[in-house]
Order: C-alpha cells, then sequence, then structure tokens
C-alpha cells in the first residue's frame, strides 16, 4: 500500500482522517479490497498482506477477551473471558461460539502443548494447568519459593516439552479479573519443566505479560507491560536466557508517537516478524503493530479496540485471530505462524 515516503505519509493522513470507528463491523457493508484497515508501514509488509481478505469481527460482547489458542485436532479456537469467569470457543464451519468452559479461574492466555492439551493460566488460583484428554486437570504451577504465585498471565509452549509463562499478578490486583490480594513475589518469568521443577527466568521486567518464542526457538520476545512498555528480546541458553535487550517499543506511527501505549500479546510468523496487540491509546493506535526480525515497525491492523493477544490459526495456519476488549476479530495474511498455536 506504501512504497515510498510521500505515500506512506499520504496514507497516514487518509487512515487518520477515515475512522475505524465508522466502518461497519457488522460486516452488512462489505470493506473495498484491499481492506483499508490493513496499513503498510513499510513496503516490506505488503508481501505479507492478503489484498483480498477483509478483517471481520466473528464474535462481540464479552467484557475483557484475552488469550485466543488454535487447537488444530478439533479444528476451533479458543479464548478467555477473564471477567465473566468463562473461556470461550469459536468454530470455523458456521461460526458458532459458545461457551466451552464455566468457572474457569478467571484464566487469561491458552496454549496447546504438542500432545494437544489445553494449557491455562489461571487469575483466581494462580495457578498454570494443564486439562488432560480425559477431563482431568492438572496443577503445573501454584507457588514458586513457597509462596504463591502472583496471577500467571501468559505462555508457551516449548518443543523440549517446557512451559513458559509469565507472572505479573494482574489478576491479584483487582476482584473483577480475579481475587485481589498481596503479591508476595518479585514480577517474573518462570519456565516448567517437564520433570515438574519450576525454575525462574528473569526478573529484569517491571510486569512481564506477553511472551512466544522465535521460528527457531533460539529466541524469546517478552512484553513489558510496566515501564517503560517495551519488548525485550533474549536468547534462549538451554533452560534459562541470556543477552537480554530491548526488541522494540510500541510507538506508533498514526498515534502515540511518545510511546505512552503497549503491546500485551504477541505472536512470531514464519518469516520472524512479531506481530503485537496494542492499545490504549485510541484510534490509529489500537490493533496490532508488526515488527520485522530487525524491530522495525513495519505494518498496523487498525481496530476499534484496544487488542489484547493474538494468534495464528487455521488448517494453513494464515489465520490470524485478534482477542480485542469486547470482541473477536480475524484477518488471512499471507504468511503463516511459527508455531502450532
Amino acid at each position: 500500500m506504501t512504497t515510498d515516503r510521500r505515500s506512506f505519509l499520504s496514507t497516514l493522513v487518509a487512515a487518520t482522517a477515515t475512522s475505524a470507528l465508522a466502518r461497519d463491523w457488522t460486516g452488512q457493508t462489505p470493506e473495498r479490497y484491499p481492506d483499508p484497515d490493513v496499513i503498510a508501514l513499510d513496503p516490506s509488509f505488503e508481501k505479507l498482506v492478503q489484498g483480498n481478505a477483509p478483517i471481520r469481527r466473528l464474535h462481540t460482547g464479552m467484557l475483557w477477551a484475552e488469550g485466543p489458542a488454535w487447537n488444530g485436532t478439533g479444528n476451533y479456537l479458543v479464548w478467555s473471558d477473564i471477567p465473566n469467569n468463562a473461556q470461550m470457543r469459536w468454530l470455523p464451519e458456521d461460526g458458532h461460539v459458545s461457551v466451552m468452559r464455566n468457572n474457569a479461574n478467571n484464566s487469561n492466555g491458552n496454549t496447546f502443548d504438542l500432545q494437544g492439551r489445553q494449557i491455562s493460566f489461571e487469575h483466581a488460583t494462580r495457578r498454570v494447568v494443564r486439562y488432560e484428554l480425559d477431563g482431568k486437570i492438572t496443577v503445573l504451577a501454584d507457588k514458586f519459593d513457597g509462596k504463591p504465585l502472583n496471577a500467571p498471565n501468559d505462555g508457551a509452549v516449548h518443543p523440549d516439552g517446557s512451559v513458559w509463562f509469565t507472572d505479573p499478578g494482574y489478576g491479584s490486583m483487582m476482584d473483577y479479573e480475579g481475587n485481589k490480594g498481596e503479591l508476595l513475589l518479585k514480577e517474573s518469568v518462570y519456565r516448567i519443566d517437564p520433570s515438574g521443577e519450576i525454575t525462574k527466568i528473569t526478573e529484569d521486567l517491571e510486569k512481564p505479560n506477553g511472551l512466544c518464542f522465535s521460528p527457531d526457538y533460539k529466541k524469546v520476545y517478552i512484553v513489558d507491560t510496566g515501564s517503560p512498555k517495551n519488548i525485550r528480546v533474549y536468547d534462549v541458553d538451554g533452560k534459562t536466557v541470556k543477552n537480554g535487550k530491548v526488541f522494540a517499543t510500541n510507538k506508533g506511527q498514526l498515534a502515540d508517537p511518545k510511546a505512552k501505549g503497549n503491546s500485551d500479546g504477541i505472536r512470531c510468523d514464519v518469516e520472524g516478524n512479531l506481530w503485537c496487540s496494542a492499545g490504549w491509546i485510541g484510534d490509529g493506535y489500537d490493533g496490532v503493530h508488526v515488527f520485522n526480525p530487525e524491530g522495525k515497525l513495519i505494518g498496523f491492523i487498525k481496530l476499534p479496540e484496544t487488542a489484547s493477544n493474538v494468534c495464528f490459526g487455521g488448517p494453513k495456519r494464515n489465520r490470524f485471530f485478534i482477542t480485542a476488549s469486547q470482541s473477536l476479530y480475524s484477518l488471512y495474511v499471507n504468511t503463516r505462524g511459527a508455531h502450532h498455536c
């Protein structure tokens, strides 16, 4: 959509003038292709855009939608509605949405391990759990150094079978998304070994939040929603990390030049680009920011709500799902998710 500096600036002006709030998100009035709310901020993003695919709102009515994860075996998307204490499920065959689990302990993030078992990060109980294939629940983590976790938030599964997760404590800071209570541990990132051993990966983030691995699992990206609200990257060094540094700040090019907004959930595609939810600023910022492997902001998916989390899914992993405040969105893209969910 943009090929030089002049046309880039024209795109920004046009995008700002045409607010996403004016769009008919019911789908009754289709958008002209290419979708005007999928914006290339750098020519390199154009090859990732599927020109004849629209952003679609698949469902709305949640209070705070979070934690989308794709189940390849079941061919469905699961996500959390944290305040309503429910896990939701969307079926691609007919767009059917249902409550998959009531009393989900205010789960936030969700993922699936390599055996297809769902793993959820619960606020209310301050634990990480795995739903077994027979329906039973296995608690993978609820304490560290003899103290309760703060409120596990998000995580990912490594090919060695370990589960990496963040523990910023948001769910214990309010009753709306968990049970308000004291945080007894420094906000940190942890690793659950297949043996059950829990180790601390790092505590150098104020509020570690979204987490994902690079396509080759040699790096891990972690969002800090504390101060200064950036995305950090680390080299994976066996069971720990090293060489942590700032990968990017979520400074918008259409809005928020002072970088007061922030990201939350993140995912990598097969080329190593990082697709990051973004929000809390408003029109021209809220949605998804896409960074190339060098940390350059190259693309923007404009939404009318603060985006909380993202994932790739579908049989070809080329459908991009976004949980955003009260709604669930999707967009077909011309790339694939780096990992299985």
